[in-house]
């Protein structure tokens, strides 16, 4: 498949990585050549340095026999007008779009992105990807990683081993025998900064960051033999009320049981809007980081704490400050990954890469043939792969033992019938069946090969 990306960030850099490392013809378009020569360097990709929304930059970017258009640039404007440049010159049939601003994005204007209009087959807002992400973490305290797959029946949880886990020190295969009935597999491990997808006799050590597949009937018995419990949360307090803050405060106020929500901005025209917009939310104006405004909003009695201004240090900071006063528990939105370290050390609970969001978001919408869901992993570390079995499959009518998958991949959920089933080396893989694979970056390629997904199966 061939590629144009526009816009070599974060977002685009690590889109290029994904679908470069898949063997794909994939060309990066950016104004800022150094940006361009990095993803060239790094990467096996092509570049151009130009403007990206210009017929020309395209042109020489090979728009003309290209089959997806990603616009991934900072600004909206030369987003939607490169998937238009791309629809009416080049007749590109995929068109994404990253959007960032709400006033495009509001659904009285749906009718802006019909093929007649402005033709954008997906548009991906990061504000309201970072928003669902904070709902997910709010409503599973005790991870610090979240994400719904198989229609809602199964859940990635990434947890924290502390020292008083009862499982500790135990083969995970002892564990399957331990707790038979328990729907939940450890899909993977993050020891000492480096992921890996553990084996039936690799153990468990405190300080272990691992994901968990589970039946969402069974979240709550597996976080209690992990050590870990889920508590209602009903006072939050969200620091940074921009488009995110007040989209998570609306959700909160929507949900039937009791929420005592406190938003603190610390721009005054931002404040008035928010409190203007909110019903039953109280609205304070000022620093998130000031101790007596966070007295006023009685932080010492908040159960979630949620920093999510557009500034890392600041939302860092506010995390750390929350919890010293008193705070159960603090998420806060990071935009540089290398930040995430310092989250244990400074008992920040969990944290939200907005970059990492978008990127699964993109990969779910590019995926070829019958794949559901991608969900990337840390820093684009791993992906969870939800895709149905097709007749044409190489695993199809095999047992999971009989299929040579790569190292770093395991077979997390089945859905079959409609039902969620704990997948073993016995279980047969049939045509229909929906199934999540957790892989590791580099062996995506060949699961996608096993799933038979390619592009004729469009």
């Amino acid at each position: 498949m061939k590629v144009i990306i526009c816009g070599a960030g974060q977002v685009g850099w690590q889109i290029a990585r994904h679908l470069s490392g898949e063997k794909n013809d994939v060309t990066v378009v950016d104004n800022n050549p150094d940006l361009v020569r990095r993803a060239t360097d790094t990467l096996d990709v092509q570049g151009i340095a130009g403007f990206a929304s210009h017929p020309e930059i395209l042109d020489r970017a090979g728009a003309r026999d290209t089959d997806m258009i990603i616009a991934a640039t900072h600004s909206d404007e030369v987003n939607m007008v490169t998937c238009q440049v791309a629809h009416s010159v080049f007749g590109i049939t995929k068109k994404i779009a990253r959007i960032r601003s709400q006033a495009y994005l509001n659904a009285i204007y749906s009718d802006l992105y019909r093929r007649d209009h402005m033709p954008i087959d997906v548009v991906i807002s990061p504000e309201k990807e970072v928003a669902e992400a904070a709902l997910r973490r709010l409503a599973a305290p005790a991870a610090f990683d979240t994400e719904s797959f198989l229609g809602g029946k199964a859940e990635l949880m990434g947890i924290f081993l502390d020292e008083d886990c009862p499982v500790l020190n135990t083969p995970l295969r002892q564990l399957s025998d331990l707790f038979s009935t328990l729907r939940a597999i450890v899909i993977g491990v993050r020891r000492n900064g480096s992921l890996f997808a553990p084996v039936a006799g690799d153990q468990l050590f405190a300080g272990d960051e691992i994901y968990l597949f589970v039946h969402l009937e069974d979240v709550n018995r597996t976080l209690e033999i992990f050590g870990k419990t889920n508590v209602s949360q009903e006072r939050i307090v969200i620091i940074g009320g921009g488009n995110v803050g007040l989209a998570v405060a609306k959700e909160l106020e929507n949900r039937p049981q009791k929420m005592r929500t406190k938003v603190i901005e610390i721009n005054r025209k931002c404040a008035e809007l928010a409190a203007d917009a909110l019903e039953r939310t109280i609205v304070l104006h000022g620093d998130g980081l000031n101790i007596e405004l966070l007295n006023e909003a009685n932080i010492s009695r908040a159960d979630a704490v949620l920093a999510i201004t557009d500034d890392d240090k600041t939302n860092t900071l506010a995390a750390v400050r929350a919890k010293a006063a008193g705070a159960k528990m603090a998420i806060c939105l990071i935009n540089d990954p290398t930040l995430a370290s310092l989250m244990a050390p400074l008992d920040i609970d969990a944290y939200i890469n907005p970059r990492a969001q978008t990127v699964s978001s993109i990969l779910r919408h590019i995926r070829h043939g019958r794949v559901r869901g991608v969900y990337s992993i840390g820093d684009a570390e791993a992906e969870i792969i939800e895709a149905e079995v097709m007749s044409t499959s190489p695993i199809t009518g095999q047992e999971i033992r009989e299929i040579e998958f790569p190292e770093g991949v395991i077979v997390g959920g089945i859905l079959k019938n409609g039902e969620m089933v704990r997948p073993s080396g016995q279980t047969r893989i049939e045509e229909g069946d929906v199934v999540a694979i957790f892989s590791l970056a580099a062996n995506v390629a060949e699961v996608e090969r096993l799933l038979q997904v390619s592009i004729d199966f469009f």
